[in-house]
């Protein structure tokens, strides 16, 4: 072997000595971090006409009408809520009155329930965030729950014309 060639591989060792050594001492540092998210609750609700109770088209001597319809209601999960129906008039008790569309002087009486039926549950708006009272409870579960309320009108015996009234749901949570 020459003299070059010693060298070269003399070289060589050392060179692979070296690297073996570094790589042997090779040290690392770490450290973290945090993915954090809050999530506030929250509560929908949806109506709208299809939501409508349409007593139709009775005659002056009926006595009993009932009609129901629901709502929709979506809070985030486990999410506790109470939910009051207030008729236009403010009555907590939900006895609200259908005003006339022409020029009658009546006022149509009539009771938001929880159940169906002239003796069913009255639904009003006392409820709170705290508190059902008079409304209905319920638990959010992050999607759309279909709650259903029911009318009733002891009697027809009023001036022929067409009525209505608007209720106000609230959601309180």
């Amino acid at each position: 072997m020459t003299h070059s060639t010693k060298s070269c591989a003399v070289f060589g060792v050392t060179a692979l000595a070296l690297f073996c050594s570094s790589a042997a001492h090779a040290e690392t540092a770490t450290s973290t971090f945090d993915v954090m998210l809050d999530i506030d609750a929250t509560c929908s609700v949806t109506a709208g006409t299809g939501s409508d109770i349409d007593l139709g088209t009775e005659d002056s001597d009926a006595t009993d009408l009932s009609g129901s319809s629901t709502f929709s209601v979506n809070c985030s999960k486990t999410v506790p809520y109470n939910i009051g129906l207030a008729p236009s008039n403010g009555a907590t008790n939900g006895a609200g009155v259908m005003s006339p569309a022409g020029s009658s002087a009546d006022e149509v009486p009539y009771q938001l329930r929880q159940t169906s039926g002239a003796s069913g549950t009255i639904w009003g708006d006392t409820a709170t965030t705290t508190a059902v009272g008079n409304g209905v409870a319920g638990t959010g579960n992050g999607a759309d729950q279909d709650l259903t309320v029911y009318v009733t009108v002891p009697s027809a015996n009023y001036a022929p014309d067409s009525y209505s009234d608007t209720v106000t749901i609230t959601v309180n949570y």
